[in-house]
């Protein structure tokens, strides 16, 4: 199944990006909106469990959806995720309890599983290399939009209007972008009868929901990593995984073609993506907590913190757009990837007289370094495979991303949660009956002496500076993983060969942003 030659591709670039921004500005915007959905729905006790469905959710179809993408059509499947994603902020939009909420959030996250990587694949069977390359530079950094905007929108909504229509919101939108897709993008149906491994897909949704459902118990219900249910989440799922491994190699249609892991850019990006996704974002997500308690920004004011991110990533990102046709992309890696642990070590440095003039630099190196993976790694994964292997290589390797993003969100929360605890309890004979427990939950109560207040915030600190410490162990190992990667200029494959063999002049590499 091909894509027809007669696609406009102004309208396909359009479409896309709606369905994206809109997809990741979901997220944001919910994020402002749930202490007043916590309120409304008394479910506070399930609050953790709202965006750890729709991770899990969306991770476990990821890989699922990639692969009926390259059977049945990228049109059809990418459609398909956008009813899905609506159909899911309905649910969550007419939500009258919790678990209501929580089934549409499931939903949601499964038609999020297709949009993120098929969009990469779609413009990849669209554009030509040397377009493509500019365009993907571009769409990581406006990725972080929606975490720009999501505050200010979460909040008119939800004062202004009800936090309901921070679900419904998506309705008009979903279907502008589903109709201008459907206008501009056209596909040839293929004729021969094609399967879905439908065994590996169960085996391998279970596999997946065991491994991820283990940090979120830990982050939600508060086990301990040595509990037995935890313990025995790993080992389920390391046993289902090493079925759905003899499952795959029987498939007449594989999941997940085993070949793909013989091919090293595959292999060693999605190994990198998940060590750097699991030291970034398990420390970099909890940074608003500092921010608001140690250096007493406002909700808002800490969110747009990464303005500073994004005023590194987007130059760069657009630079190495240009320059991955013309220079190793191990080379661009490797320069890059030396920032992120310049900007760890400096997080491994804050404290109470942190400024913001000092976080806003530390972003910006932060951003630079990352400006090569938004601009990148997409491409370089989709030229490293088959054509008809693309989906199922770009949705693997954002599969690994996400797996990064949800363990390392969970286990750093828990690190981060016990540090407070242990250093705020430290403190329980200098402070009110009552408020070591307050503020080890993350909320200082009004009225401390200015002294106990200090205290406090150094605790805090200090819980912080540990998790940056791991962190920067992360990244550290992310920048040998690099390494690994071949020293090949990417440049275009013969389209007639059917994507071939990894191409000798360059072979195959997105974020989710």
């Amino acid at each position: 199944m091909v894509l027809a030659k007669s696609n406009n591709k102004a309208l396909v670039l359009v479409g896309l990006l709606i369905g994206l921004i809109f997809a990741e500005l979901d997220e944001t915007v919910v994020s402002t909106a749930m202490p007043t959905i916590i309120r409304d729905l008394h479910g506070l006790s399930l609050y953790g469990w709202v965006a750890g469905i729709y991770m899990l959710a969306m991770t476990m179809f990821m890989p699922i959806l990639g692969k009926l993408a390259d059977l049945y059509g990228r049109k059809r499947v990418y459609l398909t995720s956008i009813a899905l994603f609506i159909g899911g902020s309905i649910i969550g939009g007419l939500a009258v309890s919790m678990p209501m909420l929580l089934v549409g959030r499931g939903i949601q996250g499964i038609g999020a599983g297709g949009l993120m990587p098929l969009a990469m694949v779609i413009l990849g069977d669209t554009y030509p290399l040397e377009q493509r390359a500019k365009i993907q530079a571009a769409i990581g950094p406006v990725m972080f939009l929606p975490q720009l905007l999501g505050p200010t929108v979460g909040g008119y909504i939800v004062d202004h209007i009800s936090w309901h229509w921070v679900f419904l919101i998506n309705i008009p939108v979903g279907l502008l972008a589903a109709l201008i897709i459907g206008i501009g993008l056209r596909e040839t149906k293929g004729e021969e009868k094609r399967s879905i491994d439908w065994a590996g897909a169960f085996v391998m949704m279970l596999g997946l929901l065991s491994l991820l459902l283990a940090p979120v118990l830990v982050d939600t219900q508060g086990l301990a990593w040595s509990s037995p249910w935890v313990i025995g989440l790993f080992v389920l799922s390391a046993l289902l995984f090493a079925l759905l491994v003899r499952i795959e190699r029987r498939a007449k249609e594989p999941l997940i073609p085993l070949h793909l892991f013989k091919n090293r850019t595959v292999v060693v990006l999605s190994l990198f993506v998940l060590v750097l996704m699991m030291g970034l974002m398990g420390g970099i997500s909890s940074f608003p907590f500092f921010a608001q308690n140690v250096m007493g920004l406002t909700p808002t004011g800490s969110g747009y913190l990464n303005l500073a991110f994004m005023a590194g990533a987007i130059p760069i990102s657009i630079l190495i757009g240009f320059l991955i046709t013309r220079v190793p992309y191990r080379t661009l890696f490797i320069v890059s990837f030396i920032l992120p642990i310049v900007g760890m070590y400096l997080l491994t440095q804050i404290g109470v007289g942190t400024t913001v003039l000092y976080i806003i630099i530390t972003f910006v190196i932060m951003g630079v370094g990352m400006g090569a993976l938004f601009g990148g790694d997409n491409l370089i994964v989709q030229e490293s495979v088959d054509k008809k292997d693309s989906g199922i290589a770009l949705s693997t390797v954002q599969l690994f991303q996400s797996i990064g993003v949800t363990i390392g969100m969970s286990v750093f929360g828990s690190l981060l949660a016990k540090n407070i605890k242990s250093g705020v309890m430290g403190l329980s004979d200098q402070l009110p009956e009552g408020a070591a427990d307050t503020i080890a939950k993350g909320d200082i109560p009004q009225g401390l002496a200015p002294d106990l207040i200090e205290k406090v915030q150094v605790a805090f600190s200090d819980a912080f500076q540990n998790i940056f410490t791991i962190g920067l162990g992360f990244a550290v190992a992310a920048f040998v993983i690099v390494w690994f990667l071949k020293k090949e200029v990417l440049s275009k494959k013969d389209e007639n060969s059917g994507g071939g063999q990894e191409a000798a002049a360059g072979t195959a590499p997105q974020l989710n942003s």
